[in-house]
């Protein structure tokens, strides 16, 4: 019997950084509209990421440097009508945070959309506008590693921590975030003994995409998770149900039924 989880106290940045190194991992999952974000929440899932991931399974971008400020703000406020109880973070798009003065005005911007809590990429070079985004009383999580707004400039998406150079560089990085008050870090395609010595040593939850099991939490693009985007490929991505090809065969089936002449 499922029991829907719709009885929970909302949740706070603060908790989610009260479950680093619990027992019960942190699952997260993206939403960009009010009915995913409410099945979500039923389902018990504590952190729910408006992630600029909409440009590419929303969209239709080829990846996430096309989506506008105006765009994020148009799915949280979305995804905030369903009044979640997990928090809901939303994503700085690209170049949206390139001063300071940017990083504030914006991280207000998808505040005042429902955002509780706002993410940005990249370690100590972000790392005053961090500070003056928190300083302005929005939570804030990081994300290192793999950062998706750098994927043209790249080349592609590349496991990051191989190399001594960027392993020491994503240590350092971490303990500047965490030290800055960062409530939690998303580690994506970090080489998994990187991240696991990432979470071993930063007070702060981290949260896994690509990067292996010993992060505090994880966390996956929805539509990936449900087999909703059958034309992309991913490897640390096994889909949990080919909801693609059902839809396919409902709309399929109800088109025969209404196409059908009736029998007379």
């Amino acid at each position: 019997m499922v029991i829907w989880m719709t009885s929970r106290n909302k949740l706070t940045a603060a908790d989610i950084r009260s479950m680093k190194g619990k027992p019960e991992k942190i699952a997260s999952l993206t939403a960009y509209d009010f009915p995913m974000a409410k099945l979500l929440d039923q389902a018990g899932i504590p952190l729910i990421l408006v992630g600029d991931s909409l440009g590419m399974v929303v969209l239709g971008y080829p990846d996430t440097t096309h989506v506008t400020m105006a765009e994020m703000e148009h799915h949280v406020r979305a995804v905030a009508r369903a009044q979640p109880t997990a928090l809901l973070v939303a994503d700085l798009p690209y170049r949206s945070y390139e001063t300071v003065e940017d990083a504030v005005k914006n991280a207000q911007r998808l505040a005042a959309a429902g955002a509780e809590a706002v993410k940005a990429e990249g370690g100590r070079e972000i790392l005053p506008q961090v500070e003056a985004i928190i300083a302005h009383g929005i939570p804030f999580m990081a994300h290192l590693g793999m950062l998706p707004q750098h994927v043209l400039e790249e080349g592609g998406y590349k496991i990051k921590g191989k190399v001594e150079a960027e392993h020491q560089r994503l240590i350092d990085d971490a303990k500047a975030l965490a030290q800055a008050g960062t409530f939690a870090v998303v580690l994506e395609l970090v080489s998994s003994p990187v991240a696991a010595e990432i979470t071993s040593i930063i007070p702060i939850p981290t949260i896994g995409i690509g990067s292996g099991k010993q992060c505090d939490g994880q966390i996956l693009v929805t539509p990936d998770l449900l087999g909703m985007l059958p034309w992309f490929s991913l490897k640390h991505v096994k889909p949990r149900l080919n909801a693609a090809e059902q839809m396919r065969k409902v709309v399929a089936d109800w088109k025969s039924a209404v196409s059908t002449p009736p029998k007379v």
